[in-house]
């Protein structure tokens, strides 16, 4: 079954781990707050990347607010900023006109996963330096038969 790396909010740091955790994925997600663009490159080396800004991005490396993309037959937006039971109008419209499987999106440093409206919602969590005293993560989607499986891969300190 196919496999994606997602992750969220590097900073400019890629930690050497990843590499070994999205070993054979099909796709790797960046759902922003990315760094330079060497974070990007570093990630090419490992699978085919989309990727999209995020709130501390410097928009002159051609990273779009909003990406949507199927893979698989599935469909997946990406975006950086979410509130998954909350979200802001031009987000909903959005969600109302794309009809993803999954809305992929960072910022909060928290993981999240959760069918909202029958949308996944996933959120990876932070992959960067350690901040604001959370956990490191990132996620594996497993795209099965039935279905999706998430599966949050912590980083070590």
């Amino acid at each position: 079954m196919p496999r994606l790396g997602v992750i969220a909010d590097t900073h400019n740091f890629l930690d050497p781990q990843v590499k070994d955790l999205f070993a054979g994925v099909d796709h790797i997600l960046h759902a922003g707050d990315i760094g330079q663009a060497r974070v990007i490159a570093e990630l090419e080396t490992m699978a085919p990347v989309t990727a999209v800004l995020g709130n501390t991005d410097d928009p002159g490396f051609g990273w779009r607010e909003t990406e949507v993309l199927t893979l698989h037959g599935r469909k997946l937006l990406l975006h950086h900023i979410v509130n998954p039971r909350d979200p802001a109008e031009a987000f909903q419209r959005r969600l109302r006109r794309e009809s993803p499987t999954a809305a992929i999106f960072g910022h909060t440093h928290v993981p999240f996963s959760e069918v909202i409206g029958g949308v996944l919602f996933l959120n990876p969590g932070s992959a960067g330096r350690a901040r604001f005293h959370r956990p490191r993560s990132v996620a594996i989607l497993h795209l099965e038969t039935d279905g999706l499986r998430v599966e949050f891969c912590e980083l070590g300190p």
